[in-house]
């Protein structure tokens, strides 16, 4: 018996061998099949990733969520619960895998008369009373959730469920879920940005429509009138603004050479505000005041019926108007002119060299009704200065926060109406002070500013 010992000893560590071999191919082969597994997950959600990216439609995108939660857990099926912007239940985006288990549970979730209320994802109860509501449906199954949140709302609820049978629910599992429930939400949220961004083009190209018929409606030119040079421009703060001005004959029916010679109405208004509704309101205005110029009735009178018209829709709008209308005759050189609380434009007379303002009472168009206007006149000498303008001109912010006011402004039309420059060229340096007290490059004016400025031509010689 002693004999055999050592064969059995040999016998006994070799099957040991044997069994450790075969362990270590067992462990091998459940590493190699761990490591599949990884990779095969890691490819999925990568090609999530990549859909993510490149994605522009989203039900697209959404119905692919279930079936890859399905194929990255290894689990029966699975269900997507999105909710709207408003935070509703999104049910015509509603996607389940397999497709044959939808019928009964999107009937519910489709008459779910709290799910219809906005706000109803963005409350705990809700949930709760969601996942209550689906786990009643798959009672015979087991049912995991995870939250779609993105920027800290609730996007949805992403559901995996399968036999009750069937263990899963792993921190893996779970985490993987909750990885494909984040992308869900990202996508989401970026969905509801492109939507934003598309509304905001739509708006951006009304915008600019408007834009273009307003600046249509303002002179694209000066007119000729005998015996003074007219330079004119508007800076909206916006694409579409509230200022406005204008040269309107007052007889319009003649021919251009008597037009030149005739009267002409010189206007300018600011509607308190900015954007579309006072380019909107102008707009409206021009129509009423294009329309009274043809009665020549004295400028009072044009700012009285002007304001009766335009009180009802003004008030509406809860805005007011401030408007200088003016009308000049290039016969006589006179200048009869009513403001309605406007900035008084600035005359500068060559004979004194000095500026003075052209002003008269009135009240803002829009205020009250049969208010009043007072009319003054004066006659242009050759070599005079008017400067129409807007208060966006002198309430302009610099770059220390002050502002460019009316000393400054007169400052500077003093100085280049001394240096005997022409309309358009003191029209531009003005724009050009004016920029570089803002530092146009740096930001842009708070409000729409304009400005005209009328010279009478120096080698006139008219009779009074």
């Amino acid at each position: 018996m002693k004999e055999n010992s050592p064969i059995s000893e040999q016998q006994s560590l070799h099957a040991t061998n044997n069994l450790s071999s075969a362990a270590s191919k067992s462990l091998k082969e459940l590493i190699d099949s761990l490591s599949q597994e990884q990779i095969f997950n890691q490819d999925l959600l990568l090609s999530l990733s990549f859909a993510l990216r490149s994605f522009t439609n989203l039900q697209r995108f959404l119905e692919v969520i279930p079936l890859l939660v399905t194929q990255l857990v290894g689990v029966k099926g699975a269900l997507l619960i999105p909710f709207q912007d408003n935070g509703s239940l999104w049910c015509e985006q509603l996607q389940i895998v397999p497709t044959d288990e939808d019928q009964e549970l999107f009937r519910q979730l489709f008459l779910l008369e709290e799910g219809k209320k906005m706000g109803f994802g963005m409350q705990e109860r809700n949930i709760a009373m969601l996942d209550g509501l689906v786990q009643r449906y798959f009672d015979s199954s087991n049912l995991i959730a995870a939250s779609i949140v993105s920027r800290g709302r609730q996007r949805g609820r992403l559901y995996a469920f399968d036999k009750k049978e069937i263990v899963f629910g792993s921190n893996v599992h779970r985490k993987h879920i909750q990885i494909v429930a984040d992308l869900t939400g990202v996508a989401i949220e970026n969905d509801a940005i492109f939507q934003v961004i598309r509304n905001h083009e739509k708006v951006d190209r009304q915008i600019s429509i408007g834009a273009e018929i307003q600046s249509q409606l303002l002179p694209d030119q000066c007119p000729i009138i005998d015996g003074v040079e007219l330079a004119a421009c508007c800076r909206p703060a916006f694409q579409v603004g509230g200022d406005y001005y204008d040269f309107m004959p007052t007889r319009p029916d003649l021919t251009a050479t008597a037009k030149a010679s005739g009267r002409w109405a010189f206007v300018i208004g600011d509607v308190m505000g900015k954007g579309v509704p006072a380019g909107l309101l102008m707009t409206m205005l021009r129509g009423m005041l294009r329309a009274e110029v043809l009665t020549g009735l004295t400028p009072d009178s044009i700012l009285h019926d002007l304001n009766q018209l335009a009180l009802e829709d003004l008030t509406q709008s809860h805005r007011f108007v401030t408007l200088f209308y003016s009308d000049f005759d290039a016969q006589s050189r006179k200048l009869r002119f009513a403001n309605a609380a406007h900035n008084p434009p600035l005359l500068w007379s060559a004979n004194s060299k000095s500026i003075s303002r052209l002003d008269a009472p009135g009240l803002l168009i829009g205020l009250q009704p049969e208010a009043e206007y007072g009319c003054g006149e004066i006659v242009l000498q050759p070599g005079d200065v008017l400067l129409y303008y807007t208060d966006g001109v002198t309430e302009a912010p610099g770059i220390s926060g002050e502002r460019f006011d009316e000393t400054r402004l007169i400052t500077f039309l003093d100085k280049f109406a001394r240096e005997g420059l022409g309309a358009k060229q003191i029209l531009n340096k003005l724009f050009d002070r004016l920029d570089g007290f803002v530092g146009v490059s740096d930001q842009h004016l708070e409000d729409d500013a304009s400005m005209v400025v009328l010279k009478v031509n120096e080698d006139q010689r008219f009779l009074n």
